[in-house]
């Protein structure tokens, strides 16, 4: 069986039982909340069995991941955070099971099996941490994963259309106009029929390009679904600054005028239109 698409439900289910089960263990050597024992005891030997499952299916999922040009490092270091973790909770799980097979012959035994899982439980806490940030790592800032758990080309599409967008907002961030300009008609170029694209397309024609005019343009072919109160409120927004653009601030306030009349409710609305006058 390829574990590989299941890695990630199965990472989450090691980071559940066992800060749950650390946690337990802890309460339980107050002597107060005697059932935090058991149940402690469960949820560690099963992070320690997880652990396991969690390394194998990483190992299975790490080939396409690694081949992303500048990832190799990266999957590397979440791979070996993986395996340090899986083997504290191997060590923890251990102990464990020691102290629950001696707890009625053996008791002191058993208390300092006890005793060391929990101070192995704070490494293995850290443990979890650090495969769990290099995990974050491959998935935000290489896109790991991404177009390779299935094989789904919508995945890769999507994540193209995101690599894009970002691109644009960073630009526009650096004040880098025309860059942006370019890169959210490119969005266009490639989503075409996609509504929300053909908004941020529309809404850089205003900002990036200060061109009002072929805003309106491309407003004029652009309908909102009936009902819709989200596009209907942002493409009036809109088109108040196409007009606004385009020097014809009488259209936009009769435009803001007849938004309030439409959304009645919506602050936003009153707002702009209090600045307006």
């Amino acid at each position: 069986m390829d574990l590989a698409p299941f890695h990630p439900q199965i990472v989450h289910f090691v980071v559940a039982l066992g800060i749950v089960g650390v946690g337990f263990r802890l309460v339980s050597l107050s002597g107060k909340l005697e059932w935090t024992r058991a149940a402690a005891t469960a949820l560690l030997i099963l992070a320690g069995l997880a652990s396991i499952a969690a390394v194998m299916s990483g190992t299975a999922a790490h080939g396409p991941v690694e081949r992303i040009p500048g990832a190799r490092q990266a999957v590397v270091d979440h791979e070996e955070a993986g395996e340090w973790a899986r083997n504290v909770f191997l060590v923890v799980a251990l102990l464990e099971l020691i102290a629950l097979a001696t707890r009625r012959r053996r008791l002191n035994v058993a208390r300092g099996a006890i005793w060391g899982s929990a101070i192995v439980c704070v490494f293995g806490v850290a443990a979890l941490y650090k495969a769990g940030d290099r995990g974050g790592d491959l998935v935000y800032r290489y896109a790991g994963g991404v177009g390779t758990r299935f094989p789904d080309t919508a995945d890769v599409n999507r994540l193209y259309l995101a690599g894009l967008y970002q691109k644009a907002q960073q630009a526009r961030a650096q004040h880098d106009s025309a860059r942006a300009a370019e890169l959210f008609g490119e969005l266009s170029r490639q989503y075409p029929n996609d509504t929300t694209v053909r908004f941020l397309y529309i809404e850089s024609l205003v900002r990036d390009r200060n061109d009002g005019r072929a805003a309106l343009k491309q407003l004029a072919t652009l309908s909102v679904p009936p009902g819709d109160r989200r596009l209907g409120v942002r493409y009036g927004f809109l088109k108040t600054d196409a007009f606004l653009a385009a020097g014809r601030p009488d259209s936009a306030r009769a435009t803001l005028e007849q938004l309030a009349r439409d959304y009645p409710d919506v602050q936003r609305i009153k707002d702009r239109l209090a600045e307006m006058k």
